[in-house]
């Protein structure tokens, strides 16, 4: 009998760090809403399991940009409600598309309230980051975004970014410092100009 009590008063010792690590939804919202203008370098998993690195620079509500280092020539910028993908090898025009459309609007929101019903799909903590998964409850379609969090101070640490159709793309954050940042650095004309330019 001592030795079950023994036993299940490790257990519990040993579960209570894991449940003492695990971030709210509130406290996790109000971090991501501090974030006002930051930059990281970054990792990125494409879907094909090919890597790529950068560095990442975010000004909320709505902006993000996605600096890749070479031999890649990409550049991802969000701005003025649309997402913007230019080819530097390729050139021309950029493609586009509504960044309401991608789970990414998430966490670039005015706004972040993950508490919003229908939102969150999951929130664990895997022995080491509190994983919360969301998307758009009005747009399930448009995928979902899996985002992993430390404690201590609260830092985003990753995100998964599931488009809907299977496809999935990692981005590993090596820590996100706050910078501030000009508007200019989220703009396409100027990229497309210089790029018309070479």
């Amino acid at each position: 009998m001592i030795r079950i009590l023994v036993a299940s008063l490790t257990l519990l010792v040993a579960a209570m760090p894991a449940q003492a690590q695990k971030l709210s939804l509130n406290e996790i919202s109000n971090y991501l809403n501090t974030i006002t203008s930051a930059e990281s370098g970054f990792t990125q998993i494409n879907a094909d399991g090919t890597i790529s690195t950068g560095t990442i620079y975010i000004k909320r509500p709505g902006k993000v940009r996605f600096d890749y280092n070479p031999p890649e020539k990409a550049l991802v910028l969000a701005s003025a409600g649309a997402v913007y993908i230019l080819d530097r090898k390729l050139g021309g025009q950029p493609e586009t598309y509504p960044l309401s459309r991608t789970p990414l609007s998430i966490i670039l929101a005015r706004n972040v309230n993950l508490a919003k019903t229908g939102m969150v799909t999951g929130h664990g903590y895997d022995g080491t980051a509190t994983v919360v998964t969301a998307r758009d409850p009005e747009h399930p379609e448009y995928g979902s975004i899996q985002l992993k969090f430390t404690g201590q101070p609260v830092q985003l640490r990753q995100w998964v970014i599931d488009d809907g159709n299977g496809s999935q793309t990692t981005v590993v954050i090596g820590g996100l410092a706050k910078k501030s940042l000009p508007n200019k650095l989220f703009a396409i004309e100027p990229e497309v100009k210089k790029l018309n330019r070479n």
